[in-house]
Formats: C-alpha cells, sequence, structure tokens
C-alpha cells in the first residue's frame, strides 16, 4: 500500500538527485523557491520511493521534481501523485496546471490530458516540452 503526504523540500532532494540528474551536483535539484512549494512524497512501508512539488501561483499551478524510483516505476505511484497533486491543485484554486516533461514521459503526461503547448526546447541533451491542462 502506497501513502501519499506532505513532507519538507529537504525530503525530496536525494530521489529528485538520483533519479533525474544523477551526473549533476545535488545543489542542481534544488529550485529557488522550494520553501514557497507543497512538497509530496510517497510512501511504501515507511520507505520514500517517489516525490513532486506543486507551486501556485494565484490560478496557475505548476509541479516540478516529479520522480520515482526506477524500481518502483510502471506500479501506479507516480498516477497517485499526479492525482493528488491534480486536487491539491484545485482545492489551492488553481485553474491551469502544467509542467516542464521530458519529452521521453508525454505520454504518461497526456493520459491525464496535458497536452504540449510548447515547442521542444533542451535542458542539457534533454528534449523538454511544456505540457498544460485546465483543472
Amino acid at each position: 500500500m502506497v501513502r501519499i503526504q506532505p513532507i519538507t523540500p529537504e525530503k525530496t532532494y536525494l530521489l529528485r538527485h538520483s533519479v533525474l540528474w544523477p551526473d549533476k551536483p545535488l545543489d542542481y535539484v534544488k529550485v529557488d523557491n522550494d520553501d514557497e512549494g507543497f512538497h509530496f512524497g510517497a510512501f511504501r512501508e515507511g520507505e520514500l520511493i517517489a516525490v513532486i512539488s506543486l507551486f501556485v501561483n494565484g490560478s496557475e499551478s505548476r509541479f516540478r521534481k516529479f520522480a520515482a524510483r526506477p524500481d518502483c516505476q510502471r506500479q501506479g505511484v507516480g498516477t497517485l501523485l499526479l492525482n493528488h497533486v491534480m486536487a491539491e491543485a484545485k482545492r489551492l484554486g488553481a485553474t491551469v496546471l502544467w509542467c516542464d516533461a521530458r519529452l521521453e514521459t508525454a505520454d504518461f503526461y497526456r493520459r491525464f490530458g496535458m497536452e504540449a503547448v510548447s515547442e521542444v526546447f533542451y535542458k542539457g541533451p534533454i528534449p523538454y516540452a511544456k505540457f498544460s491542462r485546465t483543472l
């Protein structure tokens, strides 16, 4: 059973780093306004297995640094976290949710009604696009 709960930004850093940018320094995965966000962890048997961070600015919300341990991917954990974040963004008054998504994960986001709303851009060698949806 997976349990989702709020966590501090600091508790997201190791998982963000190991999954998203393992070849960069740890500080690379920190976000300047992490202290303004809402951070959630997915726990299985007390162990942190996935993280996501939500930032709300009026009617617009953005999630960032969405990461699941590789051995826990494709098991519905990300779906639980993203559904939780969508509900939380709505509860906080947001009407739009967006993210910068790696193109390799585009199909996952499309399953949640998100669509690419930008041209492809790169962060290092990795292609991304901005994905968005109305809540």
